[in-house]
C-alpha cells in the first residue's frame, strides 16, 4: 500500500476504536488521532457539574501499550453540551485539526473518521482541503438516529457521507437506515470486534474468588453505559421476574452513567438489593476477569449499532442474552451462542434469562465461534478497504 500515514478521527481512544488503530498501525508509517474535547469536563476535578466526569481529558484515551507510531493529538473546543451537535462545532473541529496539521507540517495520505458526527464533518473538510482518500465508519446513533431527526440532520449527514470515497458500517441493520438515504458511496458492512489478547475463556473458580464474587450462585453480568439506550429498567423489572424462579443468582451491573442513581432506586423498590449490584465503572483490563467469572452476560438494549462487549463475552465463551436490536441478531444467529427477545418485553427477556443460567452451554464452541470476530481478522477487512480508495479529483 502506497499510503504510508493515516489520520484517525475519533470523539476517544478507547476499546473499539484503541483496539483497531493499534492493529492497523503495523500497516503505516505514522497515525495521527486527534481526539476533541472540552476543557470544561476539568471542572468535575472540584465541583459536581453532572455526569461530565468520563468526558475528561485523561478518561478519553487509554495510554497503555501505544505503539511508537501511532501519535495522539487532544484538540480542547469550550462548548455547553447542547452545542456539541450543532454545524458551528463540526466546523470549529476542522479548523482546529487543520491548524494542528498544518504547524505540525504534519503528512498524511489517508483519512479515517470514526462517526459521521462531528469526525466525519470534519474528515469531509479535510478531505476537501488536502485531496486526499476519506473512510467514514457509521456506528450506531449516528446513523439510525441523528440523519432522521430533521431536514438538516438528514442532508448534513447525507452530504458527509456522499463525500467519502468508502463508508464502513458495524451491521447490516445500519447499512438499511443508510440506504434510506440519497447516498451514491459504496457501503461495506463490517463488524466490530474483540481483542483476543485479553478476552478469551478463563477459570470461573478463579475469576470469582479474586472478584470477591460467590460461588454458591449463578452470576449474571452486564456490562455497559447507564443510559435509558441501554434498556437496564427493563432488566430491573425482567429480574424481579426471575426471583420468582427459585435460581439462586445475582446479577452484577459494570457501568457509569446519568441514569446510576435512578436504577439504585428502581432496584430497591423492587426489594432487588440482595440480587442485583451496580458495581460502577471497572478499567477495561479488568472486564475479562468479570466476563469470565459469569454464566451468562445479558444486554437488554433498546437500540444498538453492534455492541463490542457483545464480542468479548463471545470470546471468553460466555452466552450473550440480548435483544433483537441493531446487528445483534446477525451475530446471536443460533441458540449455540446465546438467547434473544424482543425490546422492552420483559417476560421474554426473564425467560432467556432463566434459560442461559440453567442450560449447559459449550464454551469452547462459542469461543472458536468468536473467534472470527477477532480484532486481527476484523482489520483484515478494513485494510482491504484503505487498499481500495483511490482518490480522483472531483475536477477533473
Amino acid at each position: 500500500m502506497a499510503k504510508n500515514n493515516l489520520i484517525v478521527l475519533s470523539d476517544h481512544y478507547l476499546t473499539f476504536i484503541k483496539d483497531q488503530v493499534e492493529i492497523l498501525s503495523a500497516q503505516f508509517e505514522s497515525i495521527t488521532v486527534f481526539i476533541p474535547y472540552n476543557p470544561l469536563t476539568e471542572l468535575s476535578c472540584y465541583i459536581p457539574v453532572g455526569n461530565v466526569k468520563q468526558f475528561r481529558k485523561k478518561n478519553l484515551v487509554d495510554p497503555v501499550g501505544i505503539p511508537d507510531n501511532i501519535h495522539i493529538q487532544m484538540i480542547p473546543l469550550i462548548y455547553p453540551p447542547v452545542r456539541f451537535q450543532t454545524s458551528s462545532f463540526g466546523d470549529r473541529y476542522f479548523h482546529e485539526v487543520d491548524a494542528r496539521i498544518k504547524k505540525m507540517e504534519l503528512p498524511f495520505d489517508l483519512i479515517h473518521a470514526h462517526f459521521t458526527w462531528p469526525a466525519g464533518y470534519a474528515g469531509a473538510r479535510l478531505k476537501e482541503t488536502y485531496r486526499v482518500p476519506l473512510v467514514v465508519t457509521a456506528h450506531g446513533y449516528d446513523i439510525y438516529d441523528l440523519p432522521f431527526r430533521d431536514n438538516r440532520w438528514n442532508r448534513q449527514i447525507t452530504e458527509v457521507l456522499n463525500s467519502a470515497d468508502h463508508i464502513i458500517t458495524v451491521s447490516g441493520k445500519n447499512r438499511e437506515y443508510i440506504h434510506r438515504l440519497d447516498v451514491r458511496t459504496p457501503v461495506s458492512v463490517i463488524p466490530n470486534g474483540f481483542n483476543k489478547n485479553l478476552f478469551f475463556p478463563g477459570n470461573a473458580v478463579e475469576c470469582r474468588k479474586n472478584l470477591g464474587l460467590p460461588s454458591d450462585k449463578k452470576i449474571l453480568l452486564s456490562v455497559g453505559n447507564l443510559v435509558k439506550e441501554k434498556g437496564y429498567s427493563y432488566l430491573v423489572e425482567s429480574l424481579a421476574d426471575s426471583v420468582q424462579d427459585g435460581i439462586p443468582f445475582h446479577c452484577y451491573l459494570i457501568g457509569r452513567g446519568p441514569l446510576a442513581r435512578t436504577l439504585e432506586r428502581e432496584v430497591h423498590r423492587a426489594r432487588l438489593d440482595e440480587y442485583i449490584t451496580l458495581a460502577g465503572g471497572r478499567p477495561h483490563n479488568e472486564i475479562p476477569a468479570w466476563i469470565n467469572a459469569c454464566d451468562a452476560f445479558v444486554l437488554p438494549s433498546l437500540m444498538e449499532g453492534n455492541p463490542t462487549v457483545m464480542f468479548e463475552c463471545l470470546g471468553c465463551g460466555r452466552p450473550f442474552v440480548g435483544t433483537r436490536v441493531g446487528g445483534i441478531p446477525e451475530v446471536i444467529d443460533s441458540d449455540d451462542y446465546g438467547l434473544l427477545a424482543e425490546p422492552k418485553n420483559t417476560a421474554q427477556l426473564s425467560r432467556a434469562i432463566r434459560s442461559a443460567l440453567v442450560k449447559d452451554w459449550n464454551p469452547g464452541a462459542i469461543a472458536a465461534y468468536a473467534e472470527k470476530f477477532s480484532w486481527e481478522n476484523i482489520c483484515q477487512q478494513i485494510y482491504s478497504i484503505y487498499q481500495s480508495v483511490e482518490y480522483r479529483d472531483p475536477g477533473l
